[in-house]
């Protein structure tokens, strides 16, 4: 079964199908839930699944298990929702299972399942199917030999058009994007590629190494998942054939699987930058679970806070002079901040889609560090009329105050910039580098530039 993108319903298509499997469910109408299931997308059982809670999945997935849909299903669930449902089926049931499915589906299943039972499960596969699903577990999930599929069409350069168009109807049924044609010499070293259109327009007598493109885009099997989606994104391409290290085809990965990869890097990147660990199922887990992910991210801010407070209170003797000063505080920490997240997450999206060049960093820092410039000295002005008109007791405030805001801003324009960059040149994901830790420490740095800018203006 082909796999397509997960998508969440929306609106009252959703939420009318999931009143509908739970009120089938609490009649017990078992023939007329398997019809609704039987007509329903895989995906869009897999999102009912979300919303129901234990009791319902299981007795669902009860019926589910009796068609043969229960393969594509549980290559749609949540990896934590899945694990839940085949703890009770037996080894034999599920290695049946894995063989009906795509094997690059069959391998991500076994991928998640404890490593005793996936063990169990390939000992009673069938040689073949075994083999061809142990093919792709020998490579990092998130590769793209662990993406790849290895039904694909490859046809030798050596033959002509009407052959080749023979070989197309005999075998695509079984095959992946056969809009693509991969062609192939020798031990099945990829030379070209031709679009089955164009296979078309040629005369029958042709042979394929006349028509097709020797300039073919590739990957290999080692290449990383984010730049096998840049490929594919880059080229507007479909498929993307993987070659070994002696350039052999050894199978494609499609655009389907590469929607799921943007998503899943995407989602990974929003939670650390928001400092909630990269657990892409983290609403699917309990409140402790929950709870205990977050909490070390958290930590950073709270010892951020200890620090703040404690460079606040060693200026005691000067707020106690200018209480005014006190007011400020929130503002001038608050602008940096907010800056700095904004430049972090510019640059983070800039190196994912391949924006940002790597081997001209200080042009990209010094460009986020003159709009900082220019944005500190806007907010810094207004703020700082603010404070000399509403606070013109206390001379030379509003220069502090416009002053300390200007600050904060470039530097945390320059640092918000820089962090991400400098991780990414050491190879760390960058994604790390905003949220609590960022965001934090500009806190610390702001306010304690705001008040040695006061002590100095202000004679405290």
């Amino acid at each position: 079964m082909e796999k397509v993108d997960k998508r969440d319903l929306i609106g009252n298509e959703g939420m009318v199908l999931l009143d509908t499997f739970r009120r089938l469910n609490r009649r017990g109408a078992v023939a007329h839930l398997l019809k609704l299931i039987k007509k329903t997308h895989p995906a869009d059982v897999a999102w009912v699944f979300r919303h129901l809670n234990p009791a319902e999945r299981k007795a669902v997935f009860n019926i589910i298990a009796q068609t043969d849909l229960v393969g594509g299903f549980l290559s749609e669930l949540d990896q934590s929702i899945m694990l839940d449902l085949v703890q009770d089926l037996t080894p034999q049931f599920m290695a049946t299972i894995i063989t009906e499915i795509p094997p690059d589906d069959g391998a991500d299943l076994l991928e998640a399942l404890p490593e005793d039972l996936a063990d169990q499960i390939r000992k009673l596969m069938m040689k073949e199917d075994r083999e061809e699903v142990e093919e792709l577990l020998q490579y990092h999930p998130e590769t793209a030999g662990g993406l790849m599929s290895p039904d694909f069409m490859a046809l030798d350069e050596d033959l002509s058009v009407e052959e080749a168009i023979k070989k197309v109807q005999e075998r695509s049924e079984e095959k992946e994007m056969v809009f693509y044609l991969y062609i192939t010499h020798g031990e099945d070293q990829l030379s070209g590629v031709v679009s089955l259109r164009e296979l078309l327009m040629h005369p029958p007598y042709r042979p394929l190494r006349n028509i097709m493109n020797p300039n073919v885009i590739s990957v290999s099997t080692d290449t990383d998942q984010e730049e096998v989606a840049h490929v594919i994104s880059q080229y507007n391409i479909l498929a993307v054939p993987v070659v070994d290290t002696t350039y052999t085809v050894v199978g494609i990965v499609t655009v389907d699987d590469i929607i799921d990869v943007i998503r899943e890097e995407a989602t990974e990147d929003f939670l650390q930058m928001a400092g909630a660990g990269k657990d892409r199922e983290i609403l699917l887990k309990s409140t402790v679970d929950n709870a205990l992910t977050r909490a070390p991210w958290l930590f950073a801010s709270w010892i951020g806070g200890v620090l703040a407070m404690v460079i606040i209170s060693s200026f005691e003797h000067e707020l106690q002079k200018v209480l005014a000063l006190a007011a400020f505080i929130p503002i001038v920490m608050g602008m940096g901040g907010n800056i700095a997240t904004q430049s972090s997450t510019i640059v983070i999206r800039g190196i994912a889609t391949g924006r940002v060049n790597m081997r001209e960093l200080t042009k990209v820092i010094f460009k986020e560090m003159r709009v900082g410039i220019i944005l500190g000295a806007v907010y810094g002005l207004f703020l700082g009329i603010l404070a000399f008109f509403g606070y013109s007791g206390t001379p030379n405030l509003g220069l502090v105050v416009g002053l300390s805001v200007f600050f904060a801003m470039t530097l945390a324009a320059t640092v918000g910039t820089s962090v991400p960059l400098i991780l990414k040149r050491l190879d760390i994901d960058a994604a790390v580098a905003t949220g609590p830790f960022v965001t934090t420490a500009i806190d610390i740095l702001g306010v304690l530039g705001y008040f040695l800018i006061a002590k100095a203006l202000l004679n405290l």
